[in-house]
């Protein structure tokens, strides 16, 4: 009897260590992050170790372990892993990364990376996808501010309300696309999947603030970031910035932001502005004396996430006014007579951007 428990107790101890063993085993096949897709460049020089390809992978977070990697092609006989250039992806498994190294080719004629960079609009995205897309930029554009879409849109993402139909907007969805680099199937390709894709990432990047951002007036939130974005560089910058623009809307001033004028008028940064520009009313313009106490209608450019927390956490200072240098640098002040005296030093001393 005793020999009977002995045995069921040995039996049952081996077949927890089994069942441990296939769920490791499981767990370093699968892939390390389903959700993320974009392409990562590894490349295999000829004669490179087995142990180094491994460390390789690892260090690239496309496996969960070089020591398993290692143990898995022993265990499936693998050998000959091919020196190429791949591109591969978190979202693949094990065995595809294998069977890719072995065959020593990975067919990436259907794929397309597409960057959508921080501080650009809609209608830069429009173009940049015009060019390397079958998408036009116009039947981007048209899709993006039709309102049964946006509508679809509010009732699908958390973020998005119905401030964007605003109709004095320029395009709806401004401020809300998440810059960054994305991967696409260039076949079947359609505005909604990339519209859809960049509100995804937009989604994962605000989570961790949605409970403030629902607290406060989100469009508000987006449209101070987007202006921080294009009057700031760094993020201690950026912070003082939105103190600024808050410290004058809680004064009733016009926020003065020539980057709300560019918008407006749809001029290049690059070009200078006129006083009559200045003078003009635009719900986007915060130079006009019309736009006092009050933010733009609308982002005017995506901003970073970082510039969004500037938006959400701004610094607490006492300053009215800021300028930049030729070199972007940024200098605070509390008064005009302290901007002005600025702004001559800059003159002075070569420095003024104009």
């Amino acid at each position: 009897m005793k020999k009977m428990r002995l045995l069921s107790l040995i039996i049952g101890f081996l077949g927890l260590i089994l069942i441990g063993l296939f769920g490791y085993y499981q767990y370093n096949v699968m892939p390390v992050d389903n959700s993320s897709d974009a392409l990562i460049e590894v490349v295999i020089p000829s004669g490179m170790s087995t142990s180094n390809i491994a460390k390789t992978l690892k260090d690239k977070n496309l496996i969960r372990s070089d020591f398993f990697f290692k143990v898995y092609l022993k265990l499936n006989n693998v050998g000959n892993l091919k020196a190429a250039t791949y591109n591969l992806s978190k979202n693949m498994s094990l065995d595809e990364i294998v069977n890719i190294l072995v065959g020593g080719t990975i067919d990436n004629s259907d794929v397309i990376n597409l960057t959508f960079k921080e501080g650009e609009t809609i209608k830069d995205y429009a173009t940049m996808i015009e060019e390397n897309t079958n998408i036009s930029a116009s039947d981007f554009l048209t899709t993006v501010n039709d309102e049964a879409y946006l509508t679809t849109l509010i009732n699908d993402y958390w973020f998005l309300t119905e401030d964007i139909l605003n109709p004095d907007i320029y395009y709806s969805l401004e401020g809300y696309l998440a810059p960054d680099t994305y991967q696409f199937q260039k076949s079947n390709l359609t505005v909604d999947t990339i519209v859809r894709k960049l509100l995804d990432e937009e989604g994962k990047k605000l989570a961790s603030y949605k409970e403030i951002l629902e607290s406060n007036n989100i469009h508000d939130i987006i449209t101070l970031a987007s202006m921080a974005e294009l009057e700031g560089v760094t993020d201690e910058d950026r912070k003082l910035i939105v103190s600024v623009f808050n410290n004058r809307l809680a004064l009733g001033m016009n926020l003065g932001s020539d980057v709300t004028t560019y918008y407006a008028f749809n001029e290049e940064m690059d070009r200078d502005l006129t006083s009559e520009m200045f003078n003009t009313y635009n719900p986007y313009n915060t130079r006009s004396s019309e736009m006092a106490g009050r933010l733009p209608v609308g982002p005017i450019c995506n901003p970073s996430i970082s510039a969004i927390i500037a938006a959400l956490e701004p610094a607490k200072s006492d300053y009215l006014y800021f300028v930049a240098d030729k070199n972007r640098k940024v200098y605070f002040t509390k008064n005009m007579a302290e901007h002005e005296a600025k702004v001559q030093e800059l003159k002075e001393n070569g420095d003024w951007i104009w």
